[in-house]
């Protein structure tokens, strides 16, 4: 690991009277973390060069994602044909993230979207606000009608061979209408933003959304933050944005500015055209197809530093075998396999991204990020909801290898 300073003269290490800066602060796991302590008055902003990664380390926000925030109607084992309530679960893959670090990790984080001026809309900035996430909204007024609207989510959560179902509402959604110059990404990453994220779900909602993505990529580069993206192919939006094939063509001028990447084996063959492994996996807990391909993703984008995903085997809806698997600067590195007792599935990708940039953000090695991603992800699935209701000393216990033993 090198610390470096950026000044107006340039780069230097950091050396104070032939001696290094020293570190302060508690990091990851209870160890040091990588915060530096520097003059009064210093100019110099520190970057934490580890893994292939120049990460700042300060900010105004440790972490800032681009999305769109949703409302997810959850009937909860009730199918949707018998339901007669249901509860309300605040989501966005994007928004997912930056909730999860700000609420369970403790990081200063950021959501850029859209916000809608109805009820609805009230409700998700209430949700946004509670969660510690500091809004940056572009906001539009509802007709009373027709909307513009904050899109709807509608997902039971199946039970034992019962599948969840999951299908949407995104009508004339307010996020599908951000445009290029809605935000003032100047004055955002001016004040310091240390790791942007954004993903596929937001640039497959209209011909303007990618657009909006690759705006704000550049001008989190030129702040110098690191960039991640999480695939998330899905194919019923996409087919009703272009298809397959403008999929594949936006998502390869996304990804040119990404540093860590996150998606699983289908996510790179069918967002990336990237071809499928020769050979097939032994399992969904197998990570060697995913391994597999990672030369391939690297030789057409070599700028990319991580690509990282989980790994699930679903017994049933209330079982599953849990795992992730991370390839940091050419090196694999594979979580434990823990078995799932599953109450709500949704949302378990976005805690292990979370506790994966957590780890990577605070100094750990590419393994105590996959292990912490591993565990936030795993105790994820226990609550209801998408975002996080777990604790960092739960988090850091279940990585170091915890149990369910009853805490007294």
């Amino acid at each position: 690991m090198t610390l470096f300073s950026i000044s107006p003269r340039g780069a230097s290490p950091v050396f104070e009277g032939g001696r290094p800066i020293r570190a302060a602060g508690a990091g990851p796991a209870g160890g040091r973390a990588n915060r530096i302590e520097l003059r009064p008055g210093s100019r110099h902003i520190i970057w934490l060069m580890k893994h292939g990664l120049n990460i700042r380390t300060e900010g105004a926000l440790d972490f800032l994602s681009l999305g769109a925030l949703v409302h997810r109607l959850d009937p909860g084992v009730i199918p949707f044909r018998k339901a007669t309530e249901c509860k309300i679960h605040v989501s966005g893959g994007e928004f997912n993230v930056a909730a999860n670090l700000a609420d369970c990790f403790r990081l200063k984080t950021g959501v850029a979207s859209a916000m809608v001026d109805y009820p609805i809309g009230d409700l998700i900035a209430e949700r946004v606000r509670a969660m510690g996430v500091r809004p940056f909204y572009k906001r539009f007024k509802h007709d009373g009608v027709n909307g513009p609207n904050m899109a709807t989510v509608y997902s039971d959560r199946g039970q034992g061979v019962r599948a969840p179902v999951v299908f949407y509402n995104r009508c004339n959604e307010a996020a599908g209408r951000l445009q290029p110059g809605d935000f003032d990404w100047r004055a955002i990453f001016g004040a310091g933003v240390r790791w942007f994220h954004s993903g596929g779900i937001f640039a497959a909602l209209s011909p303007t959304t990618a657009e909006v993505i690759i705006e704000a990529m550049q001008a989190a580069k030129a702040a110098g933050a690191i960039v991640s993206f999480d695939l998330n192919y899905r194919a019923k939006l996409w087919n009703i944005s272009g298809g397959h094939e403008r999929a594949v063509a936006v998502l390869d001028r996304i990804v040119k500015h990404v540093d860590v990447l996150v998606g699983n084996e289908e996510d790179l063959q069918l967002g990336l055209g990237i071809p499928g492994p020769e050979a097939a996996a032994k399992s969904k807990l197998d990570p060697s197809a995913f391994f597999s391909m990672i030369g391939r993703v690297v030789e057409k984008h070599p700028q990319i530093k991580a690509v990282a995903t989980t790994l699930r085997e679903v017994h049933s809806t209330n079982r599953h075998s849990w795992g992730a698997v991370a390839w940091v600067e050419g090196k694999t590195h594979v979580s434990p396999t823990c078995e799932l007792d599953v109450y709500d599935r949704v949302g378990g990708g976005d805690g292990y991204a979370a506790g994966f940039f957590y780890g990577l953000l605070t100094g750990a090695s590419p393994e105590e990020a996959v292990r912490l991603g591993w565990a936030h992800g795993a105790l994820l699935t226990t609550f209801p909801g998408d975002t996080t209701m777990a604790t960092l000393e739960q988090t850091q216990a279940f990585a170091q290898g915890g149990s369910a033993r009853i805490q007294r």
